[in-house]
């Protein structure tokens, strides 16, 4: 009776202790979905792309950052961009050295914020940029028996390797939101409505999904973002949703390219549309891109922005990247702009760094 009541409980304890070498990098994920929730509940955290690399008039400067030098705290989110990084390219599509990204990725995660990343790669099949339109077999090509598959697991080997080396000063594996195959329901980019079938995007997303997972990479919050559509329906969402299975955050990508009465009421519209379906799937929700190029109205924050921000409960809400006077989408010291923004910062829901450390 004693010896088996000692091997009951050597099982016992073999099973906790394997679980436990298991469960870590499990867990860093789960950890980083109940911080958004968390954040769900307490405001609105404000995310910038790129924001230490450069800015207006400045470039691959340490310590600088548009953003902060307006209101005197980082924004609570940064967004990375991986593009070209399947070629075993030194730089990303705008220029940013890996090694660069990968030590401000860290060093943000260090300082308390969150970091998410977006992936554009390359066309496998023509060999042009991710906004290469002209063959409408791309992503069939890189499936399983496409004469781009074997290829494309190459390049899925170079992401992971880069993904694989985010990890604290311990050793542990860092957490970030991974959005892949974004803005799928328009036809901009070669994984797009036009380019693919149902299926095949569908086909898509899993394969990227489970050869990381295959990696050990299990320290992803999936996120899944359409763009602004002013025809969305809950029936043209779902057709190309992954699954919850697949996904822990429904976002939405949505810019002002036309008017701001066009631009307001769609994006009420979306952002209600999704809250509901992201509610009812217990999926975390965030505006994952916005923004208005240039800025040039000086009340964009607070009049337009900010009532649309609060209409619905989003974890987070990015703006992208100020790339140059023309492309910028972010306030800085001078710009017109720049004391509306800092009304938004006074607001006591807008989370920047020091709100969520």
């Amino acid at each position: 009776m004693i010896v088996r009541l000692l091997l009951f409980l050597t099982m016992v304890v073999s099973f906790h202790v394997a679980m436990a070498q298991d469960v870590p990098s499990m867990s860093i994920g789960n950890r980083l979905k109940e911080r958004l929730s968390a954040l769900q509940q307490k405001g609105f955290a404000y995310g910038h792309q790129d924001d230490t690399f450069y800015g207006v008039e400045w470039k691959w400067q340490q310590g600088r950052s548009d953003v902060r030098e307006v209101c005197g705290d980082h924004p609570a989110v940064m967004g990375f961009e991986l593009g070209g990084i399947e070629l075993g390219n030194v730089c990303n599509l705008d220029s940013v050295p890996f090694t660069m990204m990968r030590r401000e990725m860290l060093a943000h995660v260090r300082r308390g914020g969150i970091a998410t990343i977006s992936w554009h790669p390359h066309n496998p099949l023509t060999g042009g940029n991710a906004w290469d339109v002209l063959d409408s077999t791309v992503v069939r090509s890189i499936l399983p028996g496409g004469s781009r598959h074997r290829l494309f697991l190459g390049w899925m080997d170079r992401l992971a390797d880069f993904l694989q080396k985010l990890s604290s000063d311990n050793g542990e594996p860092v957490a970030f939101i991974f959005r892949p195959w974004h803005e799928n329901n328009g036809s901009w980019f070669w994984w797009g409505e036009k380019l693919c079938t149902t299926e095949e995007y569908h086909a898509l997303w899993c394969m990227t999904q489970d050869y990381l997972l295959h990696k050990g990479l299990t320290n992803i919050v999936w996120a899944y973002s359409p763009n602004l559509d002013g025809g969305m329906t809950e029936e043209r969402f779902m057709e190309r949703y992954p699954g919850n299975d697949r996904v822990d955050m429904i976002g939405l990508d949505a810019y002002q390219w036309g008017s701001r009465e066009d631009f307001i009421r769609d994006t009420r519209s979306n952002l209600k549309l999704l809250s509901g379906i992201a509610q009812k799937n217990n999926k975390l929700f965030a505006l994952t891109e916005c923004g208005l190029q240039s800025v040039p109205d000086s009340k964009w924050w607070t009049e337009t922005l900010l009532p649309l921000v609060k209409s619905q409960p989003l974890c987070y809400f990015l703006t992208w990247r100020n790339g140059d006077m023309k492309e910028r989408y972010a306030p800085y010291v001078g710009s017109c702009d720049e004391k509306n923004f800092k009304l938004l910062y006074k607001d006591k829901q807008i989370l920047f760094l020091n709100d969520i450390k």
